[in-house]
């Protein structure tokens, strides 16, 4: 298999989503300069954090925590613009990996019971063909030894676009188009909820007082990014 895997290399050479360069066999979808480089948040040790903090007085969390930082311009919003639209699902594997070690090694996050993703409007699912966040969240299962749940929460209708809107009336946009199906299987339970990037966490909100209304239901938080 590694042998077939270095003819392809060969002639298809990977190269770096960030600066271009080739990538070696070990590499994946990032250098060691540019993965080196990553604006990293280190959250999942701080109680207080910046993500943990814009949800104060919306939505009680156990904890909440981002792996990068997300920036105007920059490697994350590379990298999530190639998960998203150039189905680069290998992306949110390796976000997978990055977050389950951070999880791991932090004392705030070791009583989870179940991860759930931020769903995906059935005709954008059909469209791009794929949930970016299913990679991301199958990974932490892995690396967690929890189970990942994609039946639980549902998305009824097909929300505008939140670029550009500002806070309350993102809030506005997402609030009541949720849903929640087999509610059992998470009833008192600590859920992980994951999604790739967090602004005014109006979609997260939307999600965890949802999920809350399950008896006994608890809610801690994990995306790929927050932006500053």
């Amino acid at each position: 298999m590694q042998f077939f895997k270095d003819i392809f290399n060969l002639f298809f050479p990977q190269i770096c989503l960030q600066c271009k360069n080739q990538l070696t066999i070990k590499e994946q979808v990032l250098c060691v300069k540019c993965l080196h480089d990553l604006p990293l948040t280190h959250f999942c040790n701080e109680k207080d954090n910046q993500v943990a903090q814009i949800f104060y007085g919306r939505v009680a969390l156990q904890n909440a925590t981002a792996y990068l930082f997300y920036r105007k311009e920059g490697v994350t919003k590379a990298m999530l613009f190639a998960l998203k639209n150039q189905n680069q699902q290998e992306i949110g594997t390796l976000f997978g990996k990055w977050m389950g070690s951070e999880i791991k090694i932090s004392k705030r996050f070791n009583n989870i019971d179940a991860i759930i993703s931020v769903p995906l409007h059935k005709q954008k699912l059909k469209k791009r063909g794929y949930n970016q966040l299913t990679t991301f969240g199958k990974q932490l299962e892995k690396e967690l030894k929890i189970p990942f749940y994609e039946n639980i929460l549902l998305k009824k209708t097909k929300s505008e676009t939140q670029k550009d809107k500002k806070r309350f009336d993102r809030w506005l946009n997402v609030a009541e188009i949720f849903a929640i199906e087999n509610s059992s299987l998470i009833k008192g339970k600590h859920i992980l909820l994951i999604d790739d990037v967090i602004t005014t966490g109006a979609t997260i909100e939307s999600c965890a007082l949802l999920l809350q209304k399950t008896a006994g239901v608890t809610v801690s938080v994990a995306a790929m990014a927050f932006t500053e």
